[in-house]
This record gives C-alpha cells, structure tokens and sequence, in this order.
C-alpha cells in the first residue's frame, strides 16, 4: 500500500476539469492505498486578498470532495493551514534550494505573464508544494503534466537535504500523470479553467446547468452534415466523463460521423449524461451543505492523521540540521 498526497488551491467549487484530472484520480487511488487529500490554503494566499471569499472557497471545496465520493474513512482529507508544521518544512527547504531553481520554474513565469502580482509567496510556491508533498511521507502523487516540473523540484531539495545533512530524513517522492490525460475544454473550446469563465459546474441546478451546456461553443456545420467527433467540444467533454470505452461515448461518435444530427442533440446527450453521472454526487452534496458539523468532523479527523505524520517529519528534520 503506498501513500498518496495531493491538494487543490481553493478557488470556488470544482468543475468537470478538477473532476477529470483529479478528482478522477484520487477516487481510483483511495480503494488500495493510504490517501491523504488537502485544499491548499497557504498557496491561495499568492492572490486571494478576501478573507470572506477564502473561508467559503475553502468549504466549498471540501464539501466537493466529499460529494465526489472521497471516503473520510480511507482518505484523510485536511486544510493546509491546519497542519502548520508544513510552513516550518517550507523554511527548511529553502535553506538548501538554490535560487537558480526557482528561477526555472515555469509555473511562476506563466502566472506572472497572466498578471498576477509577482509576490515571493508566488516565487517560493513549489518549495511550499514539497512541503506539503514531504511532511507526510508521500510515496506518490498524482498530477497534471503542469505540475510534472514542481515534482521533479520536490524530488531535487528531498535528495539535497538529505546529502547536505548526511541524513534520510525525507523520502523521495513519485509522480503519476492522470490516465488519458487531455486537456478538458470549457464551453468556449479552450482550457476549462475558472480565470477564463468557461467551466462546467455539474452541481449546478438542473435549469442552470443545462443552460450552460446548451451554450457550448460549437462550428457552423449543417445537421444533415457528417461530422468531426474528435473536434467537437461537446464530444470531447462526453467523452471525457463516459470514457473512451464506453458505449455511450461510442454510439455518440457513430451518429456525428453518420450526419443527421445537430449539435443541439448532442448538447442534450452530454447534459443528460451529467445528470445520470452525477446524480449520486449532487444527492450527496445537498445533503453536505445541510449538515456542516459532518463537514467539520472530517476535517478535524484528516488534521489530525496529516499532523501526527507531519510532527514526525519536523522532528527527524529538526534533529538533522542540529535543532532537536
């Protein structure tokens, strides 16, 4: 059984792209392995400057999680700054990173390129990432190709602490990418991303959500037309929740290659697909959101499994560089 980390910045409720190249993931992962879940809540500091809107971004997250289906019981599921020992291993690691390093990160050239403020926070954030990665022992951690850079970095200051301080202090992570890992559009065909206001909510009301994915970005092609499935939004985001496999998915594609079908058909098969997809998580959410002390129980209980591992860790790291 190995150990598992991962986190989401707390940036509002999850849309289909967290649920694709994540969510996805972390539910596959927690049937045969330790799980530990986090919302980044220190990281969300590089650009949230409202307090109100970070304590509901954070709760609206968990409780995503939870709706999803992470199990509290086989998933240990925290928020950052509940285990502050992470903030102590951050300092720690910058003592032994050289500032080349970060100098590469690619992440912090494109976030400053999209004009968030270049604060050090922002610049020192994959240090803050294998803190996190490296207070709980992780074995491994699934990512996007995005992050791929920010693992390597991990693995890097874990391998130069240990030999600086001739100890083992850390264990030297891996990383998975997300099986089938594309790009999930948004409803305008590009990244689904919530800075670009094109996600895909699917715990949206029914009226809502059906008034989004009617309102995909779609080409001028006739419906008595043959058609494209691999160019087509809509197909892609089908065929990202159905799966490659699936009947649905496959029946789908044969009726956009045979022609007679208009987009808006198509439109109506994906958002019957999220409700049948779905329906279990939206069930789950509303009930999460009339219950919010089952909410706090959760996050008590993950702390405090993140802590215990996280103490050990400061501790052996503390006695390495001469502060025990």
């Amino acid at each position: 059984m190995a150990r598992v980390l991962s986190g989401i910045q707390p940036s509002g409720k999850l849309h289909l792209g967290n649920y694709a190249g994540a969510i996805r993931q972390f539910l596959d992962l927690q049937a045969a392995n330790e799980m530990f879940v986090f919302v980044a809540s220190y990281h969300a500091l590089t650009s949230v400057r409202d307090p109100a809107v970070l304590r509901d971004n954070i709760r609206q997250v968990v409780i995503d999680y939870l709706a999803y289906g992470l199990d509290p019981e086989r998933t240990s599921i925290y928020v950052q700054h509940d285990v502050p020992e992470v903030t102590e291993l951050c300092w720690l690691l910058s003592c032994v990173c050289p500032v080349s390093q970060m100098d590469k990160a690619v992440s912090y050239k494109d976030k400053v390129a999209k004009g968030l403020a270049a604060n050090v926070g922002l610049y020192v954030y994959p240090i803050l990432q294998a803190a996190d990665i490296l207070a709980v022992d992780a074995d491994l951690v699934p990512v996007g190709k995005d992050q791929v850079q920010h693992l390597e970095i991990t693995r890097d200051l874990a391998g130069r602490f240990n030999h600086e301080f001739s100890s083992e202090v850390f264990k030297v992570p891996s990383y998975r990418l997300a099986p089938d890992a594309d790009v999930l559009p948004g409803v305008d065909g590009e990244k689904m991303s919530k800075s670009y206001g094109n996600t895909i909510d699917p715990f949206e009301d029914e009226k809502s959500l059906r008034k989004r994915v009617m309102g995909i970005t779609t080409d001028s092609t006739p419906m008595e037309a043959a058609k494209d499935p691999d160019a087509c939004t809509v197909y892609k985001i089908f065929r990202a929740i159905a799966g490659k496999a699936d009947a649905r998915t496959l029946a789908l594609a044969e009726r956009y290659r045979a022609g007679g079908m208009g987009y808006g058909h198509a439109k109506q098969s994906l958002f019957e697909l999220l409700l049948d997809h779905f329906g279990p998580a939206r069930s789950r959410r509303a009930a999460l959101v009339r219950d919010p002390g089952q909410v706090d129980a959760v996050l008590a209980r993950g702390a405090r499994a993140a802590r215990d591992k996280a103490r050990a860790t400061v501790d052996r790291a503390r006695n390495a560089v001469g502060l025990s």
